[in-house]
């Protein structure tokens, strides 16, 4: 019989030789670049505007601007309860003396990670895994794969570990190079440069009696946790489609459109309550560490955590129950 370890081998040796993970990395190191140089060019306008480096005259301009649309009839309600929220969170790091956008690389790697969670990281996650099963059937191994005196479950949780990996691989290889990459322009310190996180939304209002400062360095292991949970979650729905549909082009495109509708219902569904129960509303996790205001109110880290969760494990019973048991040779 097999063992589990040369199965899993001889997954990622094909998973290389697709050389979809090369792809990614360089897609990463076409755009990071672009993105500290746009961050680079912000931090110089914003110099040249106000004539100084201090942060917190941006940070009061800010807060004025905000009061501004605020007080704008113009200003949907919906906006004015996000904007409520960003002048009280804004204020307390002004009285606190903390820059929430200090220029450094930790910094940088942070907001880069946070608004890529939603869309960007699901979606190069989707590349690797959307094909790991349908390719067999296009290319025609998969009779010969299971002519091996080997159990289908042992056969689809190999691949299920590798898609793990890489998706590990991938989140790892995001952060690393966002820091490296953005440490040439704004230097690679920040590590201990305090972050506020426990921030309880209550409607409008901001609770701040649970808020304690943590290291940055600290506060990004959080996020990287939250974001590799939600890239996980993605890469085990991308394995259930793998499994359901041989077509590997039809597959992404159903992954691709599945991800992109949750990107338009995040900022759609305030009123849909039902909706909070969708996987790809749930996949944003790091707003919940800096008080971001959820889709739909109601929702927490838990509540979405538990979500992801029921959907993760609802694709892996899915995904092993149809391959066990499926006729993949006709």
């Amino acid at each position: 019989m097999i063992g589990m370890y040369a199965l899993v081998k001889n997954e990622c040796i094909k998973m290389i030789k697709k050389k979809r993970f090369y792809v990614i990395l360089l897609i990463l190191l076409a755009l990071i670049p672009m993105f500290t140089y746009a961050q680079m060019r912000v931090a110089q306008n914003t110099q040249k505007q106000f004539g100084t480096t201090d942060w917190k005259v941006d940070q009061r301009q800010k807060i004025a601007d905000w009061e501004k649309r605020l007080g704008s009839p113009r200003t949907p309600e919906e906006w004015k309860r996000q904007l409520k929220v960003q002048i009280q969170i804004a204020n307390y790091y002004l009285e606190k003396g903390v820059d929430p956008s200090s220029p450094n690389a930790v910094t940088f790697t942070r907001e880069f990670v946070k608004n890529a969670v939603g869309l960007f990281i699901p979606l190069i996650i989707m590349v690797i895994s959307a094909d790991i099963v349908s390719s067999e059937h296009s290319t025609g191994t998969i009779k010969l794969l299971l002519t091996r005196p080997v159990k289908r479950w042992k056969i689809l949780m190999s691949k299920l570990i590798t898609v793990i990996f890489f998706t590990s691989l991938t989140v790892l290889s995001t952060g690393v190079l966002c820091y490296l990459i953005s440490g040439v322009v704004f230097g690679y310190n920040g590590w201990t440069m305090p972050v506020f996180t426990g921030l309880k939304l209550a409607g409008s209002e901001v609770d701040f009696s649970l808020v304690r400062a943590v290291d940055q360095w600290f506060f990004l292991l959080m996020e990287f946790g939250l974001v590799w949970f939600s890239a996980v979650v993605v890469a085990l729905m991308s394995l259930m489609l793998s499994v359901l549909i041989r077509s590997t082009a039809a597959g992404m495109g159903v992954m691709l459109a599945v991800l992109i509708s949750g990107t338009i219902l995040s900022n759609m569904v305030s009123s849909w309550e039902t909706a909070k129960y969708l996987f790809m509303v749930n996949l944003d996790l790091t707003k919940y560490l800096t008080g971001g205001i959820p889709p739909i109110q109601g929702m927490d880290l838990t509540f979405s955590l538990s979500v992801l969760s029921a959907w993760a494990i609802a694709s892996l019973i899915v995904s092993f129950t149809v391959f066990t048991r499926k006729d993949v040779l006709n």
